[in-house]
């Protein structure tokens, strides 16, 4: 582009100084005269002497302003053609906008000398439509939820009454079925409390944008508590969890955030832990980066589905009838928590190991 526009500002410059030449020459050595009398003389006046008095008038009198007329003309013409060279580029960059505005398809094509921005155009487009796509897909994955979560929710409803009409109408009822009753009731209860409070979750991601508020906080302490109220949840299962971390490390950070994004990532390690299994949690200082990470032993992710992992509204088990899994909103909020505090999160799994990898800037201020 730049060698194109100096090319053709030299050519320009250069027909200019040739006109300008040409005009000039035809002024100082009399061809331009002679030709002026000579077609006045044949053509209007037949009277040669007449003709170079009416030249002398007109044209050698003034012929600073004839010189002055011809430099402004060849100016104009030669500043037309110049915007003109340009102005074309503008045109073609505006179709390339308009096209990305319409999303046109197939790609934007513009002069070669304007190969970058075609580029950088055509980029833009495919963000844009990748971006689309995403929204697309993610925005039918939670249409798709709620319909599961709304059907989902009429079964434990259902058992609910139907237990607690049971309880209300049998009079004579032992107390070991009342008991029993009451189980399954509380039971029923517990899983529409979880699938309401999926919903909020749902909304909760809509309606809200993550904001941090920064503090210091021992890291070692607050994964020990985490690990202290996960016991009744670890004890279903029978499983056990261990923490591999230097005592008291500090950390600055937006505590209720990052406690989030631990306990989603044990609430997970939990839900796809086999029985009896044990969940590791290690800190490792690299320099100034903190490494967290949760090993469990589990089912091997496939790699189309831990690409997918940390995707809106994904989720690992898609079987509604299963306990596990939530929203598919858990492992989402944690990259993004995660990404706000300038870090990064990963997950790998092969021969029924499962690893998620949080890395954060450590220490505190």
């Amino acid at each position: 582009m730049r060698m194109t526009i100096f090319f053709r500002t030299m050519l320009l410059l250069f027909a200019d100084l040739v006109l300008l030449y040409i005009f000039v020459d035809a002024f100082l050595r009399g061809r331009f005269a002679n030709w002026v009398v000579g077609f006045l003389d044949r053509v209007v006046f037949r009277d040669y002497n007449r003709a170079l008095d009416l030249y002398q008038q007109v044209f050698r009198n003034y012929m600073e302003w004839f010189m002055a007329f011809a430099f402004f003309a060849v100016f104009l013409v030669s500043l037309w053609i110049y915007l003109k060279s340009f102005t074309k580029y503008f045109y073609e960059i505006n179709r390339g906008i308009d096209a990305l505005v319409e999303e046109l398809s197939g790609e934007i094509i513009l002069s070669p000398e304007l190969a970058l921005t075609e580029r950088k155009i055509n980029h833009i487009r495919h963000t844009l439509e990748r971006r689309k796509s995403e929204a697309a897909a993610a925005e039918q994955r939670k249409n798709d939820l709620v319909v599961y979560l709304a059907h989902d929710l009429k079964t434990p409803l259902t058992s609910v009454i139907g237990y607690l009409t049971l309880l209300r109408d049998e009079g004579q009822i032992s107390e070991e079925l009342r008991e029993k009753y009451l189980s399954i009731s509380l039971e029923k209860a517990e899983r529409l409390e979880d699938l309401i409070n999926e919903f909020f979750e749902i909304t909760r991601f809509s309606l809200s944008s993550i904001t941090l508020e920064y503090s210091n906080v021992n890291l070692t302490r607050l994964l020990e508590q985490l690990t202290y109220e996960f016991r009744p949840m670890l004890l279903e299962k029978n499983l056990s969890c261990s923490l591999e971390a230097a005592p008291d490390i500090p950390l600055r950070c937006d505590v209720n955030q990052m406690q989030r994004v631990f306990d989603n990532l044990l609430r997970n390690a939990v839900n796809y832990s086999f029985e009896g299994g044990t969940i590791r949690i290690c800190v490792q200082q690299e320099g100034e980066q903190l490494r967290i990470s949760f090993f469990n032993r589990g089912n091997t992710i496939p790699k189309e589905k831990l690409d997918r992992i940390f995707e809106q509204f994904y989720r690992l088990d898609s079987a509604r009838s299963s306990r596990s899994g939530g929203a598919g909103l858990g492992l989402a909020i944690a990259k993004e928590i995660v990404e706000l505090h300038q870090g990064t999160i990963a997950a790998r799994s092969e021969d029924e190991s499962i690893e998620f990898e949080v890395t954060i800037p450590g220490g505190a201020a």
